[in-house]
């Protein structure tokens, strides 16, 4: 469903678009999905509105069949690609769980800064991305996916947390739309009567 409007206190949210996780090969090309992200972030700082540029350098401590990560990863495997245009009132989120409000002070974060909606993006469609949009519809947010700026490594996990997941706890819509509603605020009208 598209996105019915953004609220006053929006904040975009950019999961885990790291050198290491870009770097994995993913169902849509990942530096489309950055360039997506890149031009959301940038439209929204224009407006003032907050961008958490989000990134992952561990995980939690449970036990899982897949077992704990084996291997070493490279020095800057947690960094922020810079085509992200990161910028100094952007605020960055560190995680070491699949999303980015548990374990972390980012719903402190966005609470006091009044924020009731956010519009995620990023890698990956199932697994970052859901978990931050599950436990942000848990805690009251508005949630909106843009579907066109997330993708997965597994085909079939991206179309089930698009099709049937998502629906059910957000609104969904793409880069080009939400640009068009960014562009609409009513901050962005000029106010008739002091003309």
């Amino acid at each position: 469903m598209p996105i019915t409007k953004l609220d006053d206190k929006v904040a975009l949210v950019v999961v885990d678009l790291q050198k290491g996780i870009v770097a994995m090969p993913t169902v849509h090309p990942a530096m489309e999905i950055v360039g997506r992200a890149a031009k959301l972030a940038d439209a929204f700082r224009a407006k003032k509105l907050p961008v958490v540029l989000v990134n992952v350098a561990g995980s939690a401590p449970g036990r899982t069949d897949a077992g704990p990560f084996k291997g070493e990863r490279p020095a800057d495997w947690a960094e922020l690609l810079p085509e992200l245009n990161a910028q100094s009132g952007d605020y960055r989120v560190t995680k070491r769980r699949w999303g980015a409000l548990l374990g972390t002070d980012l719903d402190a974060y966005l609470r006091g800064h009044g924020v009731t909606q956010i519009l995620l993006a990023g890698i990956a469609t199932s697994i970052g991305v859901e978990s931050t949009a599950r436990s942000a519809f848990d805690l009251g947010y508005n949630v909106a996916i843009v579907t066109d700026a997330v993708t997965d490594r597994n085909a079939e996990a991206h179309k089930n947390s698009i099709e049937i997941v998502f629906p059910r706890m957000a609104e969904t819509d793409t880069t080009a739309n939400v640009l068009k509603l960014l562009l609409i605020r009513p901050e962005a009208v000029p106010d008739v009567l002091s003309l």
